[in-house]
């Protein structure tokens, strides 16, 4: 029944991306984040969902007459390389066959990446791109956390099977990443239902996120915690949902995840912490050793026996750090690329605060950037200690800012004029006046 159900609403969707081709972002988001497809039992758990949405996506977007451009930015230059660059190596993998199906999924998460960012064009597109995200993970947060309170904590909350989120490490980096977002809606919103629906929404993904008994998660919940209130408008009213977090954890979790929390700093008696430390060693030696890295899928009983000296501390062949992910499969020339991008991410955030942050026509954009600097915080921490250096939601939300940059500095240059936009380094092309975006290229 959950089969026929799906596809009938997926097909019903899909109808609406032939004249409007940016449903097809959201419908590909949909399924990327909350992979419903894996809640089946059936036809519809191997279904081709997404390979059908990206088609019919690029068919609809080639038809439309709508003008497509890539904002071709810093952060969009710069993916492309540590793209082209993950192609390279991927040619030189240590697994060619496993190696080549990981790159199979992670091109195409770009590809929709650089879609997005053609056919997300105005405020009101990526407001509701974030909903999407929000509902999407969101689901998951608020059954999470209802079911962490009602069994007292004593299970793991846990993704669907087949995902990237399948596992509680997993789901927790991805629950924790949409606090932010939720908060942003949360700020821009004035129903009354909404508002509180979503701080309702915010405590139980919290829950959740502890709920699924990652220590990573946890240190990740801290730090973005603190961020959330430094960049809120409004800290007080942040700082209480947290304070109430932290008081129902105290509460709920059972005395067994206390003592496995306490086991963070005590890497001695933990062989999960030992196992990471062999993980991570290895993948020095390896990029040490290979220019390339060991390609995609490199972290295998084998490579270890080339690459470490304490082969019999290996809890699991998992990379557990998204950097460390990247060393061992992308080479020492990966990791640059990809924290260079997450830094012009981080810095394109600041810039837009500082260029928003006076106006209240740009307030929305602040409230953006700020979450999404908050989202980044939450994925760099707990990604330290959990291998998803290729999770679609980290690229949709570098993907968020680049849009929110190009519509803030096209807000800012229709207000003050094209002679004024020369203070914020940006250059207007004129265009016809009905285009929906104006072409901008800036030197931020």
């Amino acid at each position: 029944m959950r089969d026929i159900a799906l596809t009938l609403i997926f097909f019903g969707f899909l109808y609406f991306v032939f004249t409007r081709p940016y449903v097809g972002i959201y419908i590909w988001t949909w399924l990327g984040l909350m992979n419903p497809h894996r809640l089946t039992y059936g036809f519809a758990f191997s279904f081709p969902f997404a390979q059908i949405t990206a088609i019919v996506t690029l068919i609809s977007m080639v038809a439309s007459k709508e003008p497509k451009r890539i904002p071709w930015t810093r952060e969009t230059v710069l993916m492309l390389i540590f793209t082209l660059w993950m192609l390279f190596t991927t040619f030189f993998a240590f697994f060619p066959e496993p190696a080549w199906e990981q790159w199979g999924k992670v091109w195409k998460i770009i590809l929709m990446i650089y879609i997005t960012l053609m056919l997300i064009n105005t405020r009101q597109k990526l407001d509701w791109l974030v909903w999407v995200i929000v509902l999407s993970l969101g689901l998951y947060g608020v059954k999470g956390g209802i079911f962490t309170i009602l069994t007292g904590g004593a299970h793991r909350v846990q993704g669907p099977l087949g995902s990237f989120i399948s596992g509680n490490n997993e789901m927790a980096l991805a629950l924790i990443m949409i606090i932010p977002l939720m908060r942003y809606l949360q700020l821009q919103t004035e129903n009354f239902w909404i508002r509180h629906g979503l701080t309702a929404s915010m405590f139980f993904t919290g829950i959740a996120a502890i709920g699924s008994q990652s220590r990573g998660a946890l240190v990740g919940m801290v730090a973005m915690g603190l961020f959330l209130a430094m960049k809120s408008r409004n800290k007080l009213f942040t700082l209480l949902p947290i304070l109430v977090i932290v008081g129902a954890v105290a509460v709920i979790m059972p005395q067994e995840w206390h003592d496995r929390m306490s086991t963070i700093t005590d890497e001695e008696q933990d062989s999960s912490v030992q196992g990471r430390f062999v993980a991570w060693k290895m993948a020095v030696n390896l990029a040490k050793d290979r220019i390339t890295g060991g390609g995609f899928e490199t972290f295998h009983p084998s490579i270890y026996y080339m690459y470490s000296d304490d082969v019999e501390a290996v809890s699991s062949t998992d990379a557990h750090s998204i950097y460390f992910e990247i060393i061992a499969e992308q080479g020492f020339i990966g990791i640059a690329l990809f924290l260079l991008l997450a830094w012009f991410t981080w810095n394109t955030g600041s810039h837009i605060r500082r260029l928003a942050r006076k106006s209240r026509e740009t307030r929305w954009s602040f409230d953006l950037a700020s979450m999404l600097q908050v989202s980044l915080v939450g994925y760099a921490i707990a990604g330290a200690f959990l291998g998803l250096a290729y999770f679609d939601l980290y690229y949709d939300l570098i993907a968020m800012m680049v849009i929110c940059k190009m519509l803030l500095l096209e807000q800012i240059s229709r207000k003050d004029g094209v002679a004024d936009t020369r203070k914020i380094g940006v250059t207007v092309v004129p265009e016809q006046p009905d285009s929906d975006i104006r072409s901008l290229s800036n030197r931020c």
